[in-house]
């Protein structure tokens, strides 16, 4: 897998956390034109390898710095192939698609605590992104599913909109037939 300035490319994708909402919501990333999970012939497939993910949380789509009053706690990450399209905040409970990391679709992940949270006042040395597991450059996570959804579950109903984003530096890769299989089986929802 080719990491270099030739081949990775960034995508990314945003969402509104709604204030005074709970549950969930998500935003879709289409990725049918980067990947092609059929062999044929001498071709191999091709998937979309994810080296790195970058989270922001801010006040709106500007970057502006979460107000200190903020009480707002929630999880978010990247699920491969999940399929939920762009959902509202309170749209459904991401614990149908959970952001565990038992869960094989999960690409990246973390946890937000608002500055005024009970958990940011308890503790001095909680920041307020925590983050959860990540892909790297040396065993990047590969897509083979059409698709990959910023999902987030709000636990403290947040007190103003909020915007989360995601950055993702990618590369088109070629797979053989066994691995091309092995990941459209795990990549199953």
């Amino acid at each position: 897998m080719a990491y270099n300035l030739k081949d990775v490319f960034y995508l990314s994708t945003s969402a509104t956390v709604a204030s005074g909402t709970a549950n969930g919501g998500s935003a879709q990333l289409d990725l049918s034109a980067y990947i092609d999970p059929i062999a044929r012939g001498r071709s191999k497939g091709t998937g979309l390898a994810i080296y790195k993910v970058d989270w922001q949380i801010a006040a709106d789509t500007k970057s502006e710095p979460i107000d200190d009053a903020e009480v707002g706690v929630m999880s978010y990450g990247l699920l491969a192939g999940a399929g939920l399209g762009d959902t509202a905040t309170g749209g459904f409970v991401p614990a149908d698609y959970s952001l565990a990391m038992t869960n094989a679709l999960l690409v990246s992940s973390g946890q937000f605590y608002g500055p005024k949270s009970q958990i940011a006042n308890a503790c001095t040395t909680v920041s307020m992104i925590t983050p959860g597991v990540d892909p790297t450059k040396d065993v990047p996570y590969v897509i083979v599913r059409d698709n990959v959804c910023l999902v987030y579950q709000v636990a403290d109903n947040f007190t103003a909109n909020a915007n989360i984003s995601v950055r993702l530096e990618v590369a088109q890769v070629t797979l053989d037939q066994a691995t091309l299989n092995q990941l459209l089986r795990t990549q199953t929802v």
